[in-house]
């Protein structure tokens, strides 16, 4: 079942493919379904809403049945009903002989949940936490399992925020594991020639990952059980390449990302207008409580 919201974004009910573990703290997951043909995305950073079964559940409840009141008659179900609701980013999509999209994978970052570590109640997206329902679920997914996205139907769209200006003579990505997919999709997507400084944090060594772009990329993984410093530290002692015109992008913990943006606008002097920056979760609260917050 689909409906229209807020146009240019839209419901797919999708399934699992299949799962696979990129490190310690990172799984990705395939998705595919019969309305997919209508997904269309040209962003590297795409947001998407996912909504996820609680446990004893076949699927999401989300009631689209009511239209465009599907999110108040959702906020109104009970908790234990409710679909989860999370934010996370696009990795990637793979297209069929048709061009329409296929499958769509996306980039769980399991906080609480290494080798070997059981899942334990707790936030959902906040790093050095115990694991929360979508980690739980990630980390647990298997073939067949349901879904419920809420994504663009338009290419073009306001989910997307990598958007750096024609003129830019150097690219700065800096982010956490939360942001580390959307970092990567877009390094990928770069073209030679394009001068590009990143700074990724993660928890593990082993979540490092293979980054395969024609850029001209300087990628520094900052691995917190390793002792590395914060990416604002780490950032102020390597300096930046000389540049007319930088564009910044900056994701993941708000704090951090806070952080950054003060460090590059006010202590670099970058323009602020040339400075994206967007805060995946907060330290100490749950998505809920960020809805409820907000």
């Amino acid at each position: 079942m689909t409906t229209a919201v807020a146009a240019p974004f839209r419901f797919f009910s999708l399934q699992v493919v299949r799962t696979r573990r990129l490190g310690p703290s990172l799984v990705r997951v395939t998705f595919a379904g019969a309305d997919l043909h209508a997904f269309h995305s040209d962003g590297r950073d795409q947001s998407l809403s996912l909504f996820l079964p609680h446990p004893g559940q076949s699927e999401p409840v989300v009631p689209l049945e009511l239209g465009d009141g599907w999110w108040q008659g959702w906020r109104e179900l009970p908790d234990d009903v409710r679909a989860v609701m999370r934010s996370y980013t696009l990795r990637a999509l793979r297209r069929d002989a048709l061009g329409h999209t296929a499958e769509i994978d996306i980039d769980f970052a399991l906080h609480g949940i290494g080798p070997g570590t059981s899942p334990a109640p707790g936030s959902a997206r906040t790093a050095g936490t115990a694991a929360g329902p979508a980690s739980r679920w990630a980390s647990r997914a298997a073939a067949g399992d349901r879904v419920l996205l809420l994504g663009p139907a338009v290419a073009d769209n306001r989910a997307i925020r990598f958007r750096p200006p024609e003129d830019t003579d150097l690219v700065v990505l800096c982010g956490d594991e939360t942001a580390v997919p959307a970092a990567t999709a877009i390094l990928e997507s770069l073209p030679a020639g394009t001068r590009v400084q990143a700074w990724l944090e993660v928890p593990h060594a082993g979540d490092i990952l293979d980054v395969c772009t024609e850029a001209d990329a300087e990628i520094t993984w900052l691995v917190r059980h390793d002792g590395s410093p914060m990416a604002v530290d780490a950032v102020r002692a390597a300096g930046l390449a000389d540049a007319g015109r930088p564009y910044v992008w900056i994701a993941g913990e708000s704090g951090r990302v806070r952080a950054l943006r003060r460090y590059f606008v006010g202590e670099r002097g970058v323009d602020r207008r040339s400075v994206t920056f967007v805060g995946y979760w907060r330290q100490g609260m749950t998505e809920e409580q960020l809805r409820a917050a907000e």
